[in-house]
């Protein structure tokens, strides 16, 4: 007598971003895929619930190595055409980023420069970083007119609204046939029964990989009528640099801190007063603002702050440590992690050596690590 193997082919364990899009892609290809949240479908328990979803690999290239930029890079390509197959619209903006600084400030811009001419590819540099003075500054974003002597335009940077991406793809993951479990905490001694399972669960997976560690990060979302920002603004400060980013219906997101810890207690009232009067010396209105949240979560990363997909060698692979760059590199980390996961169910990574083969010809090497390998993030 015959019996019917009911296993998924995968389990994706922890609904986040990257858990959402590598469980959506792999359904889109076909695949039995059954996903576990310990928070529910609107995604409010993970980081990518507070990002500000700024697509900005330049910016980010000040402090972060050329890896991320290009992650971001493909990502940004990646990103349209992802949110197109979605059921449900997702506000998606690429009007680029403005950087400003005051001018009591203006040390910081050329080291800004010098940093991101150092960590970034030269095809973003060419045409996508413009040096911008008086009348370039009014004429880029008018509500900042006369406030500014000089800034940088980086006119091919984009954003997204994180909360709108999580619900669209909870949409696209009930579309596709995944098997959703919401609310259902994993027990790492009685992992769910599926054919190769893939752990997405951020610092949920701290037993599995316990060289990951949190990085608190502090936001304020408020509401503020008139302004009319068209872009994410970036203003330069030596000890809180600033971001604020523009959604529909004169929504803002502003941050964000960076604190060493996992600490997930309320904002600070020190860190509330860096960043909503920061926001204030961008422009004053800001002070009419209403204050709709002010959250802190905090970020997976692992020692070398860059992302990692990890091979136990058998059925379990784990994506991690996305840091501070969750949906500006997520796209292109969650489909490394499909094409491997795929191969590694298909039986083309029978030993380390197919291993160490196929992860030399990825698109990505360096993302790609097996349990037993020296480059395994410590």
């Amino acid at each position: 007598m015959n019996v019917r193997d009911t296993r998924p082919d995968f389990a994706v364990l922890g609904g986040g971003l990257v858990g959402r899009l590598i469980a959506w892609r792999l359904a889109g290809d076909g695949h039995r895929v059954a996903l576990y949240e310990r928070g529910g479908p609107d995604g409010e328990q993970s980081a990518a619930w507070v990002a500000a979803a700024m697509l900005a690999p330049l910016a980010e290239a000040a402090s972060a190595e050329l890896l991320i930029t290009e992650l971001g890079a493909a990502s940004l390509a990646r990103w349209p055409q992802w949110l197109a197959e979605l059921p449900e619209p997702v506000f998606f903006q690429q009007h680029g980023t403005l950087v400003v600084w005051h001018h009591a400030d203006r040390a910081e811009a050329p080291l800004f420069e010098r940093r991101v001419r150092a960590n970034a590819p030269a095809e973003l540099l060419d045409g996508g970083f413009v040096t911008l003075a008086g009348a370039q500054i009014d004429a880029a974003e008018p509500v900042l007119a006369g406030r500014f002597a000089r800034g940088l335009m980086l006119p091919r940077e984009g954003q997204l609204d994180n909360r709108q991406a999580l619900r669209a793809l909870a949409a696209g993951l009930a579309e596709r046939g995944v098997a959703l479990h919401w609310h259902a905490s994993v027990d790492d001694a009685n992992l769910p029964a599926a054919h190769f399972t893939i752990d997405c669960r951020g610092l949920g997976a701290k037993s599995a990989l316990p060289a990951l560690r949190g990085i608190r990060g502090e936001v304020a979302r408020v509401h503020a009528p008139g302004i009319g920002l068209t872009r994410p603004v970036r203003l330069l400060h030596p000890r809180y640099p600033l971001y604020i980013a523009p959604k529909q219906d004169d929504l803002y997101v502003i941050g964000a801190t960076e604190v060493e810890g996992e600490d997930m207690s309320p904002v600070s009232v020190r860190s509330a007063l860096e960043l909503l009067s920061a926001a204030f010396s961008v422009h004053p209105a800001f002070g009419e603002a209403r204050i709709l949240e002010l959250n802190a979560q905090c970020r997976p990363t692992l020692p070398d702050h860059r992302p990692a997909v990890i091979w136990d060698g058998a059925s379990t692979l784990a994506v991690n440590g996305l840091y501070r760059h969750g949906f500006m590199i997520a796209p292109e980390v969650a489909q490394a992690a499909v094409v491997f996961a795929q191969a590694a169910l298909g039986g083309a990574l029978g030993d380390a050596d197919a291993f160490a083969a196929w992860r030399d010809a990825a698109r990505w090497p360096t993302l790609l690590h097996h349990r037993n390998d020296a480059r395994q993030p410590a």
